[in-house]
């Protein structure tokens, strides 16, 4: 796990992209959830955090095109977009975002 953000500098229902360990990670809260995924859109080459987040799906949305990507397990919800991005796991420790990026 890599320390990459003071949750509160990330506010509730925003995207951020943070560097981890080299990889660009947009980190989306929720509530008192964070999610990480990768920052470029699968379809697009994008950056998924100029995007919009949608709380109630738990899904953030490409920019350019419109497809929303699941929080949860990465999968577009519509065209353009066919191939799901990729999650990382995030862990909160003493107010601090850890994430390990996926494999």
């Amino acid at each position: 796990m890599i320390p990459v953000l003071p949750l509160d500098e990330l506010p509730d229902g925003t995207a951020r992209c943070v560097d981890v360990a080299g990889r660009q990670v947009a980190l989306v809260r929720i509530g008192t959830s964070v999610h990480a995924v990768d920052d470029q859109c699968s379809h697009a080459k994008v950056s998924l955090s100029d995007g919009d987040v949608w709380p109630d799906a738990c899904t953030i949305e490409c920019p350019r095109h419109g497809s929303a990507f699941s929080l949860t397990d990465g999968a577009p919800d519509s065209l353009p977009a066919t191939r799901p991005i990729a999650v990382h796991r995030v862990d909160i420790v003493d107010g601090m975002i850890n994430v390990e990026v996926a494999e």
